[in-house]
């Protein structure tokens, strides 16, 4: 006996898997494929450039990371700078405050004056202590590294050219960088 019905098209039934593909039908998945030898290879320069992006963007994310971390740090570096500055002067404005509270009517001019010498020697020995040094060059040669002079004067003998005569305004040195000139009056021999 002969079958009589017959189908000449595709079985396009669809299995457990899903439809059939006729173009991928019999076509192996998974781990049963191989590769084509027909499909075009990978690219070995296109492979190394990809490689050479992906170390180029991992290496900028991390100088951005450890930028970032520099800023913060010496921000943090200048912050614990401040605080152990002010810690040496709190107790000079402590003396300061408790002036505010003097009775003018009890208190004599030489106390106060005592008493604002012993807060500025204070004041000063704390700055000293982080390196503050105070350029007073009353008597010395002109130096314009760390001397600013404001006027001449006349020197009485040849020996006294360029010594500093007066100081109007005392210069500052914080670790041997100069914050503030001195401004001095120099002598000048004319004869």
């Amino acid at each position: 006996m002969t079958d009589t019905h017959t189908n000449d098209s595709p079985d396009t039934s669809a299995t457990a898997e899903g439809p059939i593909d006729p173009a991928t039908e019999g076509t192996p998945t998974g781990a049963d494929a191989v590769a084509d030898p027909g499909a075009p290879a990978v690219d070995p320069v296109a492979q190394e450039l990809a490689e050479q992006k992906d170390k180029y963007l991992r290496l900028y994310a991390e100088f951005e990371n450890f930028k970032r971390r520099a800023v913060r740090d010496r921000q943090d570096a200048e912050h614990r700078g401040m605080q152990h500055l002010l810690r040496g002067l709190l107790d000079s404005l402590d003396d300061l405050s408790r002036f505010v509270t003097v009775d003018p009517a009890t208190t004599d001019a030489k106390t106060v004056v005592d008493g604002v010498g012993l807060v500025e020697r204070n004041v000063m020995k704390s700055l000293a202590g982080h390196g503050l040094e105070v350029v007073n060059p009353a008597g010395q040669p002109f130096d314009p590294a760390v001397h600013e002079a404001l006027t001449t004067a006349p020197a009485a003998s040849k020996d006294e050219d360029g010594l500093v005569a007066q100081v109007y305004q005392v210069g500052y040195l914080l670790n041997g960088t100069l914050l503030r000139p001195a401004r001095v009056v120099v002598q000048q021999w004319n004869g």
